[in-house]
């Protein structure tokens, strides 16, 4: 059962979008569940995405990838030029692999497969609102490894020098950012509390200069942590 943030607390206000009614349909059902969360649009498109994220002050918007009018890479770069306040999760499937790394380099909060389970969808949102981005344990571990894989060699030699710039202790918290871990995860990994980890991922992204936790993830994958 999902926590209550409290009778004070504004609703997580999200706004979905996909151009197939049957998966808007559903996903608004499973978010409708959870008290703390209001849907407050559905969009077809990535204009409409776009436009009903400023409309409604959302905090999350579920954006598909393939979309008519305006797919959803361009309308997440809309909104990040725009509407930097809002975090967009990924709608995908596992054959979009490539569409997914150029959204996370974007600045997208994760992304969740269209088969996800509807814990991990509220779990997902929840994490997004809180300005956590969202690795799956699973899913996410899966693509990144594979993107990771076909890009290493390119790639690694310019991450190891970024992360150079960490102290050891930094790294062992960057090299679980990688693993998908929550904060509260890795603090039962490295013997510290939640809050430290907090303190810790924010001083990482600081100097790695990441826009979020998804990007220090693939930073962590590239440089081999």
């Amino acid at each position: 059962m999902q926590g209550v943030r409290g009778s004070h607390s504004p609703r997580i206000k999200v706004v979905i979008a996909d151009d197939e009614p049957l998966i808007r349909a559903g996903i608004r059902m499973i978010l409708t569940s959870d008290p703390d969360i209001e849907v407050a649009a559905e969009a077809a498109n990535g204009r409409e995405a776009v436009e009903a994220a400023r409309a409604h002050a959302a905090d999350v918007v579920l954006l598909d990838i393939q979309m008519p009018v305006m797919d959803g890479l361009t309308a997440l770069a809309e909104l990040r030029r725009t509407t930097p306040s809002v975090h967009v999760i990924i709608l995908t499937t596992f054959g979009e692999r490539e569409n997914v790394l150029r959204a996370l380099e974007h600045g997208s909060a994760g992304f969740l497969l269209k088969d996800t389970a509807p814990a991990e969808l509220i779990r997902a949102v929840r994490a997004a609102a809180a300005g956590d981005a969202y690795l799956s344990p699973a899913a996410t571990r899966h693509v990144v490894d594979q993107l990771a894989t076909g890009r290493a060699a390119a790639r690694g030699e310019q991450a190891r020098r970024r992360v150079g710039v960490l102290s050891e202790r930094e790294r062992d918290v960057l090299a679980l950012l990688g693993e998908g871990l929550s904060n509260a995860d890795a603090g039962k990994r490295l013997h510290m509390s939640e809050a430290t980890v907090k303190t810790y991922v924010s001083r990482i992204l600081a100097k790695l200069e990441c826009e979020n936790r998804v990007q220090a993830a693939l930073l962590a994958r590239d440089a081999g942590l």
